[in-house]
């Protein structure tokens, strides 16, 4: 058997972040193609019920580990497990972040707080990686894809430390991206969204935005397919790229005029 289905989307695939939104959306996607998938998440048994929810006759083995992704120990553990019952790797899927202290201007953002949300969603993202790197190198057309977003390329007030660390994840993709398909075959991508409606979002805006939003939403399931390409040997010509969902909104002038 290849390391792809007919669609060309991988067979052995390993998502952070997976235990809720985005990443339970691309768990579910992947299975349903056929995929066996490995779960990480902070929480074991958030994990173990979202494994719950992968009932497809057509997917493969579900695993869950338990981790955190900002610590290299925990997360290199947590890899090689995953790695090993699935027989080897295909495919990497980075969802895992916080927004940290939402709202928040720069007098009232703590140093601890914005540490944080670079540990997890940058130092995160890099751990993954380094961890899983020997099992994709043994891959035919293995990818990463990184859940970015639209924060990488915009910025409003209140959202300082999110807006840094997904700006780096735009520059941390390039770079991967050059060095793991030279060095590697790995290419490396990123789907970097508007608002999407997940948990996170709901916690940081509100209910009441999110059931009423004055700006297109997107669900979890929009990001997963947009990941599903990404990650397709479909896309083989791919690589280092930021891939914006968010309905067109950079494109617009901000001026008056």
């Amino acid at each position: 058997m290849g390391s792809e289905n007919l669609l060309g989307l991988p067979r052995r695939v390993l998502i952070t972040g997976a235990a809720s939104g985005i990443g339970l959306a691309c768990a579910k996607l992947f299975h349903d193609s056929g995929a066996s998938v490995g779960l990480i998440g902070r929480s074991a048994e958030r994990l173990e019920s979202a494994a719950g929810t992968l009932t497809s006759p057509e997917g493969g083995t579900v695993v869950t580990a338990a981790a955190d992704v900002a610590d290299e120990a925990s997360v290199q553990a947590a890899v090689e497990r995953i790695a090993s019952e699935l027989g080897g790797l295909d495919a990497l899927v980075l969802s895992a972040g916080t927004d940290g202290e939402m709202g928040a201007l720069v007098p009232e953002v703590t140093a601890a707080g914005f540490r944080e949300v670079l540990e997890v969603n940058v130092l995160g993202t890099f751990l993954a990686v380094k961890a899983a790197l020997p099992f994709l190198s043994a891959a035919e057309n293995a990818s990463i894809t990184v859940i970015g977003s639209d924060s990488g390329f915009v910025a409003v007030p209140g959202m300082l430390a999110y807006n840094a660390s997904k700006g780096a994840i735009v520059q941390l993709v390039r770079a991967l991206a050059v060095e793991l398909y030279d060095d590697h075959g790995i290419r490396v991508n990123s789907v970097a969204p508007s608002v999407v409606d997940t948990p996170m979002a709901r916690r940081g805006l509100g209910d009441e935005v999110m059931d009423a939003p004055p700006f297109p939403l997107q669900q979890a399931e929009d990001v997963a397919w947009s990941v599903a390409y990404l990650a397709s040997a479909r896309a083989r010509a791919v690589n280092g790229q930021s891939l914006l969902s968010d309905f067109g909104y950079t494109g617009r002038s901000s001026f008056p005029a």
